[in-house]
């Protein structure tokens, strides 16, 4: 419960209006209403002389964001209206120096007062030791800035433990699960109690029959401060009356117990007494009910009950807790089980049932058979029913009305039932009060599958593949009735009617059949094979050797193999791609070549037919052979034009690589089958191999030769350009030759002109070199030799009348100079070797044997002298 006290306040209110509009909003924030704080604890606290007392304290502080800076604990505190101030004594008082500055925790301890709140919200204290005139108000003094509270706290110390109070239900019910707390208003960290149970003096915890649970529970909040222990427990009705104790205790010290006692309601409790409970027909018995306890009182009187039901219309006497029923003249349904019942407000009290027994001669018998009907083979019970008291101890067994010796059991058991155990039984019953008789009898009937079940072909056989087949089931005998037939396998025919099975167009691997004729239970027949006819089926060729792919050279052996033919006996035959090899299971290959390669089939043949198996496809791996270059479109081309050069061969697998080379044996970096030169070149021409490698090894082929010729225009052109240039070669000889003559027969002149003694010169003949037309090894021109630029000396002699010496060529300056003599003409012969115009040419006609003169002027004065009629000649030298 919280606690509420009007405030006062110390400080000092504006009570007009227009100072309150000067100072606004701050004014309003610094005289905040007293009504903002708010500190809340219990309303009164209990304890006892030397005790602790523990207060939980909350409070709240107006301003916002405000600090506690003091604490004071009053007590009996009066407010001074002189000096505005509480006048007291004081068990605490903290400044803000005493605070834990970080944590903002008060933790002093002063006296016997521990503050441990903090400047925020707590301001819980502890008082220890506490004293009996500590009782009355104590005044909680709390300042924060301009901000003052006193808080009143109201403490109830006793000089002695006060007892703890017992909470208990309005009612407690027999076997209902009831809780008890015992509770004390006191809670005190450092002062532990310890609250128990008693029941008569015993401590509960250790009747364990007796208590469910015991919790303890210590609350300390601003609202309650208390501990509590509840003890939850079912009563019987034997604990109304008994005394409940709750004992206070402080370190094995006994401050203060409490005690209840119970009052446990409960339905009456009653008791039965049967006299005789065992008896013969005709005789008498008395029963006796006696009611030992009830609470509340009883509401109603006793009543009888026999096997759950009221007894009406019975000889009765009723007493204030008593009743006595009185049985004459017991008959057999007179027996059976017997109790009594009373009830209260809390409900019907039941006795205990006693059980009575009359005892009678056995009644007429029946027998019961379990199963019934019973299966052929199965456990077979029968039970001879017959009500006696007491019980039959001797029996006799019945068959088709003769009796069955050294059976005398109630029950009669057949392990293994069979055809000979059907009919009627019956039995007789006998106690010691004497033997019944036979009511009537029991029909054991023997359900059995059918018997002697068979299949039967009604087909002619043999039977071959394709025949339409009639089979039947047959049985014996049957209990119950045949009423369906199973054939096996399933869905192999149509039935025509019940038992007849038609198979049409029979299969060569039908199997088995077998039939089941069936009532409650089925019974199979032997399973009867059709035994059909058919030719070699599933003939396949199988490789033998080797394990692996097959090489050229390697032996090799197929083996042709089937699934089954009927009859066993067959013959073999091999085919390559469709004609005939050879008879026989196995094919043999001792040395394989590439020519076996081919799709062989083997045949199986038996007196049905014949059975010719798949194709068998016979690869034979060998290296690349045969390899040749083919050369497309033909071996000689013109140039400009493009050529394909394939390389074609026979290998197994196929070439995976293949290399060119041309006819130096250079490798051409051509990996394809196919090598292709375009445009072509005149230098292409010569010759090519290839050679292929695959899995097995490698081929070359042998060269084959490509002729490139030249295209009529290269020709033409060839052809113009060589004779463009030999003519423009024999121009300018021709015109070279003009201006070196003329240049000669002017140096002639002024040479005789300047020295007319001159007996030798020389000329230089330069002719141009003509350029080749072309720098390939089949160019063709008019390159000579012969014409390239040469010196040619002559030594000219003048005939002297005086002198017949004649002067060495290379020494002319010793020769006398002529004597004047008047102009005369010396003629002098120059012979020309013959040669021809172009290399490995010849010319078509005589080279020209004709003479050239050189004309020599000789001038100045005097005579000269007579020459001889003489000529001498000089050949002239390139």
């Amino acid at each position: 419960m919280l606690c509420k006290v009007p405030p006062r306040r110390d400080t000092m209110r504006a009570h007009y209006p227009w100072l309150l509009l000067i100072l606004g909003h701050a004014a309003s924030a610094q005289y905040s209403s007293a009504n903002d704080w708010t500190v809340d604890h219990p309303q009164t606290l209990f304890a006892w002389e030397g005790a602790c007392i523990r207060i939980p304290c909350k409070y709240k502080i107006p301003l916002p964001k405000a600090r506690l800076d003091n604490i004071l604990l009053f007590q009996n505190y009066k407010f001074d209206k002189d000096t505005k101030k509480f006048n007291g004594t004081v068990l605490y008082n903290a400044t803000k120096t005493e605070k834990d500055p970080e944590t903002e925790l008060y933790l002093s301890k002063q006296g016997r007062v521990t503050v441990l709140g903090n400047r925020i919200n707590n301001c819980t204290l502890k008082i220890h030791p506490i004293y009996a005139n500590d009782s009355g108000n104590l005044g909680l003094r709390m300042t924060a800035g301009t901000e003052r509270w006193m808080e009143p706290i109201h403490l109830n110390v006793s000089e002695k433990p006060f007892q703890p109070y017992i909470q208990m239900p309005s009612e407690i019910r027999e076997s209902q699960s009831v809780t008890l707390t015992c509770g004390l208003n006191f809670s005190c960290f450092g002062y532990d109690i310890l609250l128990q149970w008693f029941l008569e003096d015993s401590e509960i915890t250790s009747i364990t029959s007796f208590v469910t649970s015991i919790t303890s529970s210590v609350t300390s909040s601003i609202k309650n401060v208390y501990t509590e222990s509840k003890l939850t427990f079912q009563p019987k009705w034997t604990d109304h009356g008994k005394s409940v104790k709750c004992r206070v205790q402080h370190s094995s010290e006994v401050l203060s117990e409490s005690t209840v006692r119970l009052d446990v309601k409960y339905a009456p409790k009653l008791e039965i007494k049967v006299n005789p409970t065992e008896v013969e027909e005709d005789n008498s018995v008395t029963m006796t009910c006696r009611v030992n306890s009830s609470n509340p009182k009883l509401r109603t009187a006793v009543s009888w009950f026999k096997d759950g039901r009221p007894l009406e219309d019975q000889d009765q006497e009723q007493e204030q807790q008593m009743s006595k029923l009185t049985l004459h003249s017991v008959t057999k349904d007179m027996r059976g089980k017997y109790r009594c019942q009373a009830s209260n407000d809390i409900g019907p009290g039941k006795s205990e049932e006693v059980e009575l027994t009359v005892y009678y001669a056995p009644e007429p018998s029946r027998v019961h058979i379990h199963p019934s009907p019973a299966e052929e083979g199965q456990s077979v019970e029968l039970i001879c029913d017959s009500l006696a008291s007491p019980s039959a101890t001797n029996y006799t067994w019945y068959h088709n009305r003769k009796h069955i010796p050294g059976d005398t059991q109630e029950k009669l058991h057949i392990r293994k039932v069979s055809l000979w155990h059907a009919g009627n039984y019956s039995c007789l019953a006998e106690n010691r009060l004497g033997p019944g008789r036979i009511d009537q009898e029991a029909k054991l009937d023997v359900h059995y599958a059918p018997k002697a079940v068979t299949t039967v072909i009604q087909s002619f056989t043999p039977i071959l593949e394709g025949d339409n087949v009639t089979l039947v089931c047959r049985y014996n005998s049957s209990n119950p009735n045949v009423t369906f037939y199973i054939w096996d396998p399933q869905g192999s025919g149509s039935e025509l009617k019940p038992g007849v099975l038609r198979i049409q167009k029979v299969t060569w691997d039908s199997m088995p059949v077998s039939c089941a004729a069936c009532n409650h239970k089925c019974s199979w027949a032997f399973p009867v094979s059709l035994n059909v006819h058919y030719a070699p089926r599933a003939v396949k060729v199988l490789k033998v050797s080797p394990a692996s792919e097959i090489h050229a050279g390697q032996r090799v052996l197929l083996r042709c193999d089937f699934a089954g033919s009927n009859p066993a006996e067959v013959r073999f035959f091999w085919k390559k791609n469709g004609s005939l090899v050879q008879e026989g299971k196995h094919l043999h290959f001792s040395s394989i070549s590439p020519e076996d390669s081919g799709n062989y089939n083997c045949m199986v043949n038996n007196s049905i037919g014949d059975t010719l198996s798949q194709a068998w496809n016979l690869q034979v791996l060998y290296a690349p052979r045969r390899l040749r270059v083919s050369i497309s479109p033909g071996e000689r081309v013109m140039e400009g034009k493009k050529a394909t050069l394939s390389c074609e061969s026979d290998a197994n697998p196929p070439i995976s690589q293949y290399t060119w080379f041309d006819s130096s044996g250079q490798d051409l970096h051509s990996s394809g089958q196919k090598l292709r030169l375009e445009p072509l070149e005149v230098q292409h021409t010569g010759s090519y191999r290839c050679k292929g490698t695959n899995g097995i090894g490698t081929g070359e082929s042998p060269p084959s030769t490509l002729t490139v010729y030249y295209s009529p225009e290269t020709i033409g052109k060839r052809v113009a350009l060589g004779l463009g240039f030999c003519l423009a070669i024999c121009i300018l000889a021709i015109w070279g030759m003009k201006i070196q003559k003329k240049w000669k027969q002017n140096r002639s002149q002024q040479g005789l002109q300047e020295n007319s003694s001159g007996q030798s010169f020389f000329v230089r003949n330069k002719k141009a070199r003509r350029t080749p037309l072309s720098e390939g090894p089949q160019s063709q021109g008019c390159y000579n030799p012969a014409m390239d630029d040469t010196v040619s000396y002559a030594i000219l002699r003048f005939p002297e009348s005086d002198t017949h010496n004649a002067g060495d060529a290379g020494t002319p300056a010793t020769q006398a100079p002529p004597p004047n003599n008047s102009d005369t003409v010396t003629y002098s012969v120059v012979q020309k070797r013959p040669m021809g115009d172009y290399e490995n040419v010849n010319p078509s006609f005589p080279e020209d044997e004709s003479i050239h003169y050189s004309e020599l002027v000789q001038f100045g004065a005097g005579k000269r002298p007579q020459a001889k009629e003489d000529v001498d000649y000089v050949t002239l030298k390139h």
